[in-house]
């Protein structure tokens, strides 16, 4: 992948904001493009989360409003939903309530913890 204007390549900054998501709390794809600076590349974080070889916690980003985006039922769905309740994010019908519990960085988050 290529570098962005500040050295870093898309799939770090998408990897550093990944792994700023804290337990509890949950982020949408398009959520984690626009903090790593690149606005409207929601399928990128997509294909970051796919390919990466790192251990990121994948489980707490979720599609547009809330919706769990692997197929209901399998095996991957099941993993993503007890991951997230074993962190008390309650998923029902396939979805998380975005309004209680979404990640919203603060300024000392925005300022300090990503790296560009």
């Amino acid at each position: 992948m290529q570098e962005t204007e500040t050295g870093l390549t898309k799939q770090a900054r998408i990897e550093a904001i990944l792994a700023l998501i804290p337990a509890g709390r949950v982020a949408s794809y398009g959520q984690v493009a626009d903090l790593a600076g690149l606005p409207g590349r929601a399928r990128l974080v997509g294909k970051v989360l796919r390919e990466t070889q790192k251990t990121l916690p994948w489980h707490r980003v979720l599609g547009a409003g809330g919706k769990l985006s692997l197929p209901k039922g399998s095996v991957g769905f099941d993993e993503q939903t007890g991951r997230l309740q074993q962190e008390g994010v309650p998923v029902m019908g396939g979805r998380v309530r975005m309004k209680e519990w979404q990640w919203q960085p603060d300024l000392a988050e925005l300022l300090f913890l990503i790296p560009f």
